[in-house]
């Protein structure tokens, strides 16, 4: 019995510590994979800005990232309309770790998020500075 209340209380109240908060960015970048010409288009939307390519039109309506961490898994809600046809073949959230939680059904597209603006900029990778005229260090084996 007492097990049976603490799951449907685990049920009832979220975990507060697995939440993130979550910031809203300006823009973000799909990638759009079209299926007959394996073209691959990446498109960087600002947030409400729409792209007509191919059969389809891809807008971006919101996306979000957690704030403690930028680099790390985009949200984004997406519309995306079907222009021959004049039907909306997605309009929800996807996310960037799991695009296929909420896939788009397209015949022709597929469609993923890959980030959003944050405007975190990864640091620059450089290589350490070897002086030639420096003696090598000695390993120690034993």
């Amino acid at each position: 019995m007492i097990r049976i209340f603490l799951l449907a209380l685990l049920a009832v109240c979220p975990l507060q510590a697995a939440a993130q908060e979550m910031v809203s960015a300006p823009g973000g970048t799909v990638r759009l994979l079209d299926k007959v010409t394996g073209r691959v288009t990446d498109l960087a939307l600002s947030r409400g800005q729409s792209d007509v390519r191919g059969r389809v039109t891809v807008q971006l309506d919101e996306c979000r990232y957690p704030r403690d961490n930028p680099a790390a898994d985009a949200q984004a809600h997406l519309t995306v309309i079907d222009t021959a046809a004049g039907t909306t073949v997605f309009s929800g959230w996807m996310l960037a770790s799991s695009p296929a939680l909420s896939a788009m059904d397209h015949h022709r597209y597929d469609l993923w998020v890959l980030s959003c603006d944050s405007g975190f900029v990864a640091p620059e990778v450089t290589e350490p500075v070897e002086d030639p005229d420096a003696p090598l260090e000695e390993i120690n084996e034993g």
